[in-house]
């Protein structure tokens, strides 16, 4: 296997692992997202199940960050 799908492979079911862990608590990252981009609207931070992605489209939209990083970002709060 090439390195760069090893990657692939193990940042993908990092994602599903954090998609994971978003759902359960999204009320609570919602609230501290608020509190670091006011701007955001309440439709921009819809959760929706199987609509992760999206989700993470907005944020990259409205806080120019990239994939990962809106990712990471998440995690990490």
């Amino acid at each position: 296997m090439k390195p760069d799908a090893l990657y692939y492979q193990t940042n993908e079911r990092k994602n599903n692992m954090s998609e994971l862990t978003w759902k359960g608590r999204w009320n609570e990252l919602k609230g501290k997202v608020k509190q670091q981009y006011a701007d955001l609207t309440d439709d921009d931070l819809l959760y929706a199940e199987g609509k992760e992605d999206e989700l993470v489209g907005r944020l990259q939209k409205k806080t120019g960050k990239t994939k990962d990083e809106v990712n990471s970002w998440l995690n990490d709060l």
